[in-house]
C-alpha cells in the first residue's frame, strides 16, 4: 500500500510558528513519526510539503496512478482553495484531510472547510495523532473496498 502524506503551506514552520498552537515538533519530527508509524504496519508513504497551491495540485496530479491514498494537511488553503477540491476530486484518490490543531475552536475563518467535502473523513485537533489517524482511517477504508 503506498500513501502519500501532503503537507501545505507553512507546515515548514512547525516548531517555530505558534508553538502555543502547532506543538514543538518540527516537520521533520513529523514526518519521522510518521514513516515510522507506516513502517510499523506495511505501509509506504511519502511525504511532500508545499507552500505553493499549484506544486501541491501538481504533486497530486503526477502521483495519481502510483498511490492508494492520500492524507494532507492543506494548512490554509482548506478554507478557500477549490482548486485543490478539484484536485482531490478529479483523480478519484481515497483522502484524509487532517489538522494538527482544532480548526472549529479557532478564528471564524478557520472553521470552514472547502477541500473536506471531497475528502472520505477530516481529523483535526489531535497534533501528531491527526494524521497517524489519518492514515489507519484511510488504510481501513482502502481494506473495506
Amino acid at each position: 500500500m503506498h500513501i502519500l502524506v501532503i503537507h501545505g503551506p507553512n507546515l515548514n514552520l512547525l516548531g517555530e510558528r505558534e508553538p502555543d498552537v502547532y506543538g514543538k515538533m518540527t516537520l521533520e519530527d513529523l514526518n519521522l513519526e510518521i514513516t515510522q508509524y507506516a513502517w510499523q504496519k506495511g505501509i509506504q508513504v511519502e511525504c511532500y510539503q508545499s507552500n505553493h497551491e499549484g506544486d501541491i495540485i501538481d504533486f497530486i496530479h503526477e502521483n495519481r496512478k502510483d498511490t492508494d491514498g492520500i492524507v494532507i494537511n492543506p494548512g490554509a488553503l482548506t478554507h478557500y482553495s477549490y482548486a485543490l477540491y478539484d484536485a482531490i476530486r478529479g483523480v478519484n484518490i481515497p483522502t484524509v484531510e487532517v489538522h494538527l490543531s482544532d480548526i472549529r475552536s479557532r478564528e471564524e475563518f478557520r472553521k470552514k472547510s472547502v477541500t473536506a467535502p471531497a475528502c472520505i473523513a477530516q481529523i483535526s485537533g489531535k497534533g501528531k495523532m491527526s494524521y497517524l489517524e489519518g492514515i489507519a482511517t484511510l488504510v481501513k477504508y482502502l481494506e473495506s473496498s
